[in-house]
């Protein structure tokens, strides 16, 4: 079965015109087209498929800011309010709650790296306690096992990938905003150097301002228009059993398996960055800039097979506008999961929380996690082509951080003082093959 999602109904027309034209449903495209509407902009949100159905429904949920790199932490902290905000202001339910994250090891080093982490936090106002044994004993025990240390979290917490995005959907066509699922966004038209408006299977929208948030389809739409984006998907593997008794943690990580309660009381269970690399040209083509990044997570990471050639998303062919395009022909990224991973996660959950025994496994699946060469978002205008803003490169983190990313995008659009200091994530970095410091996740 695949990933749980809510389905939601479109908008009834696509109009002719919008201010800004928001490409890809995902929690990023959602919450930008969320703040623009807010703000009286009028916003269409297009989508091949449907609203949340790749990444954003395929993530564990969680909503952090432990261990955040030091330049993702700011829109961390921003996003964990805004979550609590979107349900006061919205009425919309995104299952957030702020129920803390909790962190065990037995590792030495892992502990220690932890402790640094919390040193450095304590400067930028984040508060995270570091455990000893007895107290990641009793924080961790529904576990039943010894251990020599954790973390806890108490101001972060987790969503529901299931709900989510849907809920920042009907919010924005509350608000007079129109989303068009099943309406592929196949180019740009482009007027005096800048764009002019976004040719859909469904005819052309008018307007001066694009926001392409399109997960691991961004690079690829990119090079359609000559515009060089360096990103590379890598396929994680995930499942959910059903509910289980009271007193398992809402979200625990361990190295060797962690944890999420859902919304339907079950849990999602996953390896922390284990995944299979498929070989596409796309990955070939930037395989210099990612050199840094795959040699720092090459323990996990493993090889892959076609199907990354087969979903096309990683294409760099040129696809005409007057036809279906590979975004037609694959409407939802859905790989197939690794089997073996999906193995390895139950027998490690079973072996960590007894309590998970008899759980059945409700849904397994796979998704494309799309990655910068620094492991940073890639969010700004592109400086060739004025109107196009990115959104993409969310390295596993957008989930958590996507309320605070359409914020920011919001803010640059409207001319509003930015949220966070948006340098950091500017796209321009990665002009020449150096991205600066792979980011620490």
């Amino acid at each position: 079965m695949p990933a749980p999602l809510t389905i939601i109904p479109s908008s009834p027309q696509l109009p002719d015109q919008a201010d800004v034209v928001v490409i890809g449903a995902g929690i990023v495209g959602v919450s930008t087209a969320y703040f623009l509407a807010k703000r009286g902009v009028s916003v269409a949100l297009v989508e091949k498929g449907q609203v949340g159905a790749e990444q954003s429904s395929r993530n564990w949920g969680w909503c952090r800011q432990q261990n955040r790199d030091a330049r993702e932490l700011p829109m961390a902290t921003k996003s964990l309010d805004l979550w609590e905000r979107f349900a006061a202001e919205s009425g919309e339910d995104t299952g957030f709650s702020r129920c803390g994250l909790l962190y065990l090891s037995n590792d030495d080093q892992e502990l220690a790296g932890w402790a640094r982490w919390r040193d450095f936090a304590r400067t930028v106002g984040v508060t995270t306690h570091m455990l000893s044994s007895a107290e990641a004993a009793e924080r961790g025990r529904a576990t039943g096992k010894p251990w020599k240390g954790g973390v806890f979290s108490p101001s972060d917490g987790i969503a529901d990938p299931s709900r989510a995005a849907p809920a920042f959907a009907r919010a924005i066509m509350k608000l007079g905003g129109t989303v068009h699922q099943g309406c592929a966004a196949r180019g740009l038209e482009t007027s005096g150097g800048r764009v002019s408006g976004v040719i859909t299977e469904k005819g052309t929208i008018r307007t001066k301002i694009v926001v392409l948030s399109g997960g691991a389809w961004t690079s690829s739409f990119c090079h359609q228009m000559g515009v060089r984006l360096p990103l590379a998907s890598i396929r994680s593997s995930i499942l959910s059993v059903g509910p289980s008794p009271a007193g398992l943690p809402d979200a625990l990580h361990t190295s060797a398996v962690s944890i999420t309660r859902r919304g339907d009381g079950g849990h999602t269970l996953a390896i922390s960055g284990r995944a299979r690399v498929d070989p596409t040209p796309q990955q070939f083509r930037f395989a210099p800039q990612f050199m840094p990044m795959f040699s720092r997570r090459w323990r996990s990471l493993m090889p892959g097979g076609l199907e990354g050639v087969r979903s096309g998303h990683e294409t760099l062919r040129r696809w005409r506008l007057d036809r279906p395009t590979p975004m037609e022909r694959m409407r939802v990224l859905d790989p197939t999961p690794d089997s073996g991973t999906i193995r390895l996660t139950h027998q490690r959950a079973m072996a960590l929380l007894p309590g998970l025994k008899g759980a059945p496994i409700t849904a397994a699946w796979g998704g494309y996690i799309d990655s910068t060469p620094d492991g940073v978002p890639a969010i700004g205008e592109v400086g060739n082509l004025p109107g196009l803003i990115l959104a993409a490169g969310f390295s596993g983190h957008g989930f958590g951080i996507g309320p605070g990313a359409g914020h920011l995008i919001a803010d640059l659009i409207t001319d509003q003082t930015p949220i966070v200091d948006p340098k950091p994530y500017h796209p321009d970095r990665f002009a020449g093959f150096s991205a600066g410091k792979v980011a620490d996740f």
